[in-house]
């Protein structure tokens, strides 16, 4: 699905989403067990932010300076009217150029809806994003693929390259998996825990 697409399908839930997840915990424990890891709570981005709400809360707590990216039009701008005092940008990870390294990145049920094409090369990126020691958390699928799900009275995409691939990846760009968990099973929920242990430019 063209992550401009997305966006679109995302500003009509906007509001919604948002006002159904202000009590949410879901993920809270994940980012919290990978901001363990961190050795350096400088510079945190969250791709796929959404509207601002959890993650956001649980990085601002934990100290981090915040950049969140997202696709959505709409929930980047509840985002900015609940969090002015974070850089939140409206842009699709696959194209957005940062210009500066993080020490945390988090990237929870976001980029399971890029193009299948696009996983192994935002994996990537989002390794090369890093800087040395710094920690990425992400969930994906363990699966093979791509598939489309009725959700909110729309039609959404999902894909994934599965367990295997995402350490073959991680590993081929200079970084360790900490943890991997299927946290929500017998679902095929995984979400993993890297940290950048090469040094680079």
């Amino acid at each position: 699905m063209d992550p401009k697409l997305l966006g679109t399908k995302y500003d009509k839930i906007a509001q919604w989403w948002h006002e159904g997840h202000l009590t949410s915990h879901y993920g809270v424990e994940q980012i919290k067990r990978a901001i363990s890891y961190c050795q350096n709570k400088g510079s945190a981005l969250d791709v796929g932010c959404g509207s601002g709400g959890r993650i956001t809360k649980e990085l601002i707590a934990s100290g981090f300076s915040i950049t969140g990216l997202d696709v959505s039009t709409r929930m980047i701008e509840i985002a900015r009217a609940n969090h002015p005092e974070v850089n939140f940008i409206n842009d699709d990870i696959c194209k957005w150029q940062s210009p500066s390294k993080f020490d945390f990145i988090v990237a929870w049920d976001s980029i399971f809806h890029l193009p299948f094409k696009s996983q192994a090369l935002v994996i990537s990126k989002l390794c090369g994003m890093l800087n040395h020691d710094g920690i990425l958390i992400y969930s994906f699928g363990n699966d093979y693929g791509e598939h489309e799900n009725q959700w909110r009275n729309d039609t959404f995409y999902y894909s994934t390259i599965g367990i295997t691939e995402n350490l073959r990846v991680i590993a081929e760009s200079g970084c360790l998996c900490m943890h991997l968990e299927l946290d929500q099973h017998p679902q095929k929920h995984v979400y993993l825990i890297a940290q950048r242990t090469l040094n680079h430019s």
